[in-house]
């Protein structure tokens, strides 16, 4: 695990007219104010990233298909400076992945049909806060899908 980075399990209601799957409520630790949400699909296998915010931290959920999402850690003074964290969020791994800001994410679209995160973050989004890198540029192996 990653220094700051938190997995919450999350409820999925059920119901034959349509289930119910819980998000984020200003009571779970991870709130840590409202900004913005919005939502980003990962077609099959196209992979998404690298990028590091330095003040958004988010808190991602994937109601619709299977996401991959890969942390890095480059922090200088962080006990978990130089590795990766690794999970999988779908329906049935259906949890909160909390990334504060500072790490590099990357992820990848791992269900055959609709892949669909929402990144719930606690500022508005602003493109001068943030860094991108190409996936080259941080050694991963993507293959073992």
């Amino acid at each position: 695990m990653i220094n700051g980075v938190v997995v919450t399990p999350l409820k999925q209601i059920f119901l034959d007219k349509g289930s119910v799957f819980h998000g984020i409520k200003s009571t779970d630790d991870t709130f840590y104010g409202f900004g913005e949400a919005y939502f980003s699909q990962a077609n099959y296998l196209s992979i998404k990233g690298w990028k590091k915010h330095t003040k958004m931290n988010m808190n991602l959920v994937v109601p619709i298909g299977a996401i991959k999402f890969v942390i890095f850690d480059d922090r200088e003074f962080s006990p978990t400076n130089g590795l990766y964290f690794e999970i999988e969020l779908s329906d049935k791994n259906y949890c909160r992945l909390t990334i504060p800001a500072g790490l590099w994410l990357a992820f990848q679209g791992t269900g055959k049909d609709t892949n669909l995160l929402m990144n719930f973050a606690d500022i508005l989004h602003d493109p001068s806060e943030s860094q991108v890198k190409e996936l080259a540029d941080i050694s991963y192996d993507w293959s073992n899908i």
